[in-house]
């Protein structure tokens, strides 16, 4: 054990494990819980409370979500991003039952320092734990994809060996089982009160072979489980904000690709209330397309290597790039020679798409915000400025922002592939078979989704840009756990502001107009309320409050002579 006291926080929404987990470690000395989270906004809360007192944690050991939902995978990678970014010191161990290689990958990618598979022995556990705090990384090699606990050497006694005859039954035997559970979960389809049922017998599964681990593993094998393990254990220094000097754009432009392709596993859903032309796709055709863009831009970025083109000389190619893209993209995507029959002729699907590139140039392709930053970070690993700041090459600010412009890029280019067959091809029933989405396969449902499109850009034409140029920031379309989303970011956009022209420049001097005389008014609105409040309850009310009172002791004095007047009379 080191000298240094392990503080975990431990984040897995799973309760049963949690606690299970806690207990075994609460017996261990120098190993401490410092709390839990069942979700990342909750980690990332604690983690903000915690690192300023005495208890501040000095490991995270989280479960990669839940491994039959990709979107709670996706959260669970952002938020090992997020810990990076904001902790780059602070080491991560992924204690997970998600055992694919391209999910362990991905984790790596996002800044994981070590992985083990739930069921892992606690004493192993804790010696990974101590290895992956002193800054070590561990990362088992041949037990990555399957699902079996980590090898036993031979036992040296009859006791040992019947110990580890029986476990390995009885891990054998629930192995077998986990792996039908796991397999049913997986058919499509299935009612939420089985998925249900079938989710509590994993848990259970899986929280059995734990057990059965911890009861029959004595102490004497303990040493020589942990010293058969297939890891790799190498002394490295800790995650800081920068990667080696030594590392080459190429080496960049591959971990922020192998980013992008890991989030396009999961929803690809538009959670915006702004439709996009790719809404139009199935998911598969949607990824897809985003999956060739990413594959035809890397190409793109080799021969602009090969051609040895100078940072110089980007800002001058930047839209023969865009339109390179667009056209090689919307080619490979539809097929060269693919051909739809209209009007009783057979027409090339490209040939109609690509008839009018200065269309899809004017309305899309240069519109595409910080292309020439984005390229030259990519090919010259250069500084990148965005949102006024200098983020330096390799930092991990630099490569977030990098992954917001590239996402953006993909699904522009995205939306100008599938523009013009809405314009020309959208009802055509071949395309709508092999292409669309099932909720959108109608006609009037194709109608209506274009109107839509319609109306976005005339508001984007006449209002929302020249809006944006006021506000100076660009809209960016990115990959949300939820799906694609919208989000803000600052430039200053002072020559787009000065050329303004017609009713976008009517519409800035109206948003000018609205912020000089509004706190104005809302001056005088509060001043007449606060008038008319007063009058109404100081003087008008008061007043109704005396009359009623009066009324009220009227009535009241009328029955007491009456009553007076009563008993006099019986008196006589």
């Amino acid at each position: 054990m080191s000298d240094r006291p392990l503080k975990l926080l431990l984040v897995d929404q799973d309760p049963i494990f949690r606690l299970g987990l806690r207990v075994a470690l609460d017996a261990i000395p120098d190993v401490q819980v410092v709390s839990e989270a069942i979700t990342d906004t909750a980690a990332l809360q604690i983690l903000a409370e915690l690192q300023n007192e005495a208890n501040s944690v000095n490991l995270v050991v989280l479960e990669l979500g839940n491994s039959r939902f990709a979107n709670s995978q996706q959260q669970g990678l952002q938020l090992c991003q997020q810990l990076k970014v904001l902790y780059p010191t602070l080491p991560i161990l992924l204690l997970s039952s998600i055992q694919k290689p391209e999910l362990l990958m991905a984790a790596r990618v996002a800044g994981v320092d070590g992985y083990c598979p739930k069921g892992t022995a606690v004493s192993e556990l804790v010696t990974v734990m101590q290895a992956v705090a002193a800054g070590n990384a561990y990362w088992l090699t041949d037990s990555l994809i399957t699902d079996n606990p980590t090898p036993i050497a031979p036992p040296r006694n009859f006791l040992t060996r019947w110990q580890q005859n029986l476990r390995l039954s009885g891990t054998n035997y629930i192995n077998t089982t986990l792996q039908e559970v796991t397999a049913q979960l997986q058919i499509p389809g299935l009612p939420i009160l089985d998925r249900a049922v079938l989710a509590g017998k994993r848990r259970e599964l899986l929280a059995s072979r734990w057990l059965l681990q911890q009861l029959l593993t004595s102490s004497a094998e303990q040493p020589e489980i942990i010293s058969s393990v297939p890891v790799i254990v190498s002394p490295s220094p800790p995650i800081v904000t920068t990667l080696p000097p030594s590392s080459s754009p190429r080496a960049l432009q591959s971990t922020l690709f192998a980013t992008c392709i890991n989030k396009l596993q999961f929803s690809l859903k538009n959670v915006a209330n702004i439709p996009l032309e790719i809404d139009i796709l199935n998911e598969d055709k949607k990824r897809e397309l985003l999956y060739l863009i990413l594959q035809k831009l890397a190409q793109q970025l080799d021969d602009i290597r090969t051609s040895q083109i100078t940072v110089n000389q980007l800002a001058s190619l930047q839209s023969r790039i865009l339109l390179d893209l667009w056209q090689s993209a919307t080619t490979d995507f539809f097929g060269k020679f693919s051909r739809v029959r209209i009007a009783n002729q057979d027409v090339e699907i490209v040939n109609v798409i690509l008839h009018n590139p200065q269309i899809i140039q004017t309305a899309i392709l240069n519109k595409i915000p910080l292309v020439l930053e984005l390229l030259s970070y990519l090919l010259f690993k250069t500084d990148l400025q965005v949102e006024n700041s200098t983020y330096p090459a390799n930092s991990s600010e630099a490569n977030s922002q990098a992954e917001m412009l590239l996402e953006n890029l993909l699904i522009q280019i995205a939306n100008a592939v599938l523009q013009p067959l809405l314009n020309n091809l959208a009802d055509v029933e071949t395309i709508k078979q092999n292409f669309y989405d099932r909720t959108l396969i109608s006609t009037r449902e194709i109608e209506r989704f274009r109107n839509e499109l319609s109306w976005k850009y005339r508001l984007n034409n006449y209002v929302n840009e020249a809006k944006a140029i006021f506000e100076s920031r660009y809209e960016l379309w990115v990959f949300a756990p939820r799906g694609i989303a919208q989000i803000s970011i600052y430039a200053p956009r002072n020559n787009e502001l000065a050329q303004l022209s017609g009713l976008p420049l009517a519409v800035t001097l109206l948003l000018e107009f609205r912020d000089a005389i509004a706190p104005r008014l809302q001056s005088i609105v509060s001043f007449i309320g606060s008038g008319i409040v007063f009058v109404l309850t100081q003087i008008i009310g008061k007043g109704l409050g005396l009359i009623g009172r009066g009324i009220l002791q009227g009535i009241g004095s009328v029955s007491l002579d009456k009553n007076f007047k009563r008993n006099n009379e019986r008196q006589k």
